[in-house]
């Protein structure tokens, strides 16, 4: 049999093997863009006030109401961001330097050049507290 006549054939089994891997893609890899939490919002210490405030203002268009996400943002109540994975420092960063999109699809973040970095520490401790009422603590980062 030649070549020719056997074209049609490879070309559906391609086919089939694309299909399988783009449904394989769809259901098991992280192609989200709207990941929503429900968090627990306890008692703020007056800093982490503050910095509700502050989040309110700068980061809630994104991610979401008490950093739950959104279709724009990813949750900051979220065990991806406890602090053995990422540092108060990765917060501090990202709002002065922006991130490349790493652990979901919603793209990159720019720099937020109009949080000032007393704001930037406030929307942390605004964070962990929520963080903490929601079960998530450090835990070391393994790769």
């Amino acid at each position: 049999m030649r070549i020719s006549e056997r074209l049609p054939a490879i070309f559906v089994v391609a086919i089939l093997v694309l299909g399988v891997g783009i449904i394989g893609w769809r259901f098991f890899g992280s192609s989200e863009t709207s990941v929503e939490v429900s968090v627990k919002v306890p008692p703020l210490s007056a800093p982490a006030q503050k910095g509700k405030l502050a989040y309110d203002s700068n980061c809630v268009a994104c991610h979401g109401a008490d950093g739950a996400g959104s279709e724009q943002g990813p949750p900051l109540v979220h065990d991806i961001y406890n602090p053995g994975h990422h540092a108060d420092e990765a917060f501090i960063r990202a709002t002065r330097l922006g991130v490349r999109q790493h652990h979901w699809r919603f793209g990159n973040m720019e720099p937020q050049p109009q949080i000032r970095h007393e704001e930037t520490v406030a929307i942390i401790k605004y964070i962990r507290e929520l963080q903490r009422a929601n079960g998530i603590f450090y835990k070391p980062h393994r790769m």
